[in-house]
């Protein structure tokens, strides 16, 4: 009988080529095929650009469809098909590299590949590589620590409602908001009503070429983010 090979989630970091860590590196270029979610419209995807650098030209590339939507549903199926794909290599004894932005275990769509791979493969393999994820390089490229001493850090990947933000804040010392470009301009207010907005950020693409920086966000009520956009708050110590 054949075994399985390991299906491997590796943190890329957050654009930085060079994010990477050397046991994620190594393994990338051990693995023969490598695995990544599609890019819109036949264009490759941040994983993708992000990892071509150290490929291999003998390296298979694996792209692997998921939707972005919230329907479950869906969800269910795309990563279901992903796995169909993905099985095919491992169970031949074929180890499979998936890429991933970020860090593999941190609001990660390698979490739901390795989930549905092991219901239905439970004899499947999955080993993950950590690495830096959007907080801590967008602290990094402010300059600023993202905590100090006993500050308390709260991370809300995706908010639908500021009173979610309003919560946060009773208890916590400094925020970290994901995807704020859907709500930017309701927690904008927010933070304005609570006086927040001077020790406020917003870094956009952290740690590409392309990367924006605002600060101080008194001026800036009706920013145009892009997706890969995100927002720290620090609280005054009274709150």
């Amino acid at each position: 009988m054949i075994q399985p090979g390991v299906l491997y989630g590796i943190s890329l970091g957050v654009g930085d080529p060079e994010l990477i860590t050397l046991k994620g590196l190594r393994l990338l270029q051990q693995a023969s095929v490598v695995a990544f979610p599609a890019g819109m419209r036949d264009k490759p995807g941040m994983a993708e650009q992000i990892v071509s650098p150290w490929l291999r030209t003998e390296q298979q590339k694996l792209p692997l469809r998921f939707p972005y939507v919230r329907e479950e549903s869906i969800l269910i199926r795309a990563w279901k098909e992903a796995v169909a794909r993905v099985w095919q290599y491992l169970k031949k004894g074929q180890d499979v590299a998936f890429v991933s932005i970020g860090d593999t275990s941190f609001y990660s769509t390698f979490t739901y590949l390795a989930q549905t791979l092991l219901q239905l493969h439970p004899q499947a393999v999955v080993q993950t590589v950590p690495g830096v994820c959007s907080p801590m390089a967008a602290a990094a490229v402010l300059g600023v620590p993202l905590t100090v001493g006993s500050q308390r850090l709260a991370i809300l990947p995706a908010l639908y409602c500021v009173k979610e933000l309003e919560a946060v804040l009773e208890w916590a010392d400094v925020a970290v908001l994901m995807k704020v470009s859907f709500v930017y301009q309701q927690v904008w207010q927010f933070l304005s009503q609570r006086q927040l907005l001077e020790a406020s950020w917003v870094v956009e693409r952290a740690t590409l070429p392309n990367q924006t920086i605002y600060r101080d966000l008194r001026a800036r009520p009706d920013l145009k983010l892009s997706y890969f956009s995100l927002l720290i708050v620090q609280c005054p110590p009274c709150q």
